[in-house]
């Protein structure tokens, strides 16, 4: 089946915009068929772009593809047609057995978020009868790991994290407000480095998040502990960073710019180094939960918090809190009350 004229025109115009050189060509592959592959996943992009998937998504699905792409043009597949559902049983193979460059395997998650764009385009194409019927419709996804996060930090930890910088400097005094902010609010990486000045409202106590995970707004509460540390920012550091008096973002780098979210990732991994710790960003965010439940909160007040769509995300943060188990036990199982009878005696 041909293209429809309007999606292929998008997929020319993006070919002469990579030849133009206004971005690096990173594709080689053959469009010169109405049924190439290359074609089809252009048009299958500017879809989900139409219908406002967030960019996360869309990069997501442009390194599947890529991957997908790469692997079917060394064995000679280019169109849509081409493949079967052996064909992407065999890719699915391929990717249980790939082998990163750290000499470790694709995590399950990896797999089988490679595998679900797959079939969500492969049900795309047949939905607009490009195909006569979807070959992905049958393919069983990977049996899914339950795998607790890692632990939370505890009270001492934290300190020790937060104690590492000097608070005297600028730059210094910004990074213990971020830390602060990420621990209060269980806040996304992303999240903090897209807040603005007007997000924030001291004599409220809450950060209003615009555009979270699939672009959902959600207002936050902060601590009386990350709103002391914001206002010593927002007073003594953001003026000494800040270079463009229009820049609305709240936390600037060096440079008087926003962060980009994988900076930030860098700077906590190194901080929590340096404390002797093991963890990233997301560490706050489960530390936030965890230390949430321990102290009473209801899980469905957590994921307001967190901002997940489904309860069960938020579950998983009953399993990983081990108080409450620890106190039960201490009441219930013979073991725990031994030190109460030896007390007795």
């Amino acid at each position: 089946m041909a293209l429809p004229k309007g999606i292929l025109n998008v997929a020319i115009m993006r070919q002469r915009k990579l030849r133009g050189g206004q971005g690096p060509q990173t594709e080689s592959w053959d469009r010169s068929h109405p049924e190439s592959m290359a074609l089809w996943r252009d048009a299958y992009l500017e879809s989900l772009g139409a219908r406002n998937y967030s960019e996360n998504t869309l990069a997501s699905r442009r390194d599947a593809f890529r991957v997908f792409l790469s692997w079917a043009a060394d064995r000679e597949l280019t169109k849509v047609t081409q493949i079967t559902r052996p064909i992407l049983e065999a890719y699915q193979r391929w990717l249980w057995k790939y082998t990163k460059t750290d000499g470790k395997r694709l995590g399950i998650s990896a797999q089988t978020s490679r595998l679900g764009a797959l079939k969500d385009w492969f049900r795309w194409l047949t939905k607009r009868d490009v195909l006569m019927h979807n070959p992905a419709s049958e393919l069983e996804m990977p049996r899914q790991e339950k795998r607790l996060p890692g632990a939370a930090l505890s009270a001492s930890q934290l300190a020790a994290l937060m104690a590492l910088h000097n608070v005297a400097d600028p730059l210094g005094l910004r990074d213990r407000a971020m830390l602060e902010t990420l621990y209060s609010t269980g806040m996304r990486r992303a999240e903090v480095c897209r807040l603005e000045l007007p997000d924030y409202n001291a004599e409220r106590r809450t950060i209003h998040i615009r555009r979270g995970k699939g672009k959902k707004d959600r207002m936050v509460p902060v601590g009386e502990q990350a709103i002391m540390w914001l206002e010593k920012y927002l007073i003594y550091a953001r003026p000494r960073l800040c270079i463009d008096t229009r820049t609305q973002a709240f936390f600037l780098t060096g440079y008087g710019g926003p962060f980009h979210p994988d900076v930030v990732s860098r700077y906590v991994s190194k901080w929590m180094d340096q404390a002797g710790l093991t963890g990233s960003c997301h560490t706050l965010r489960h530390t936030c939960a965890t230390h949430m439940l321990d102290g009473g909160a209801d899980i469905r007040f957590i994921q307001q918090l967190l901002g997940h769509e489904s309860l069960e995300t938020t579950a998983i943060y009953t399993e990983v809190s081990i108080r409450q188990l620890q106190d039960v036990h201490r009441r219930c199982h013979p073991s725990g009350q031994l030190a109460a009878a030896v007390e007795n005696r």
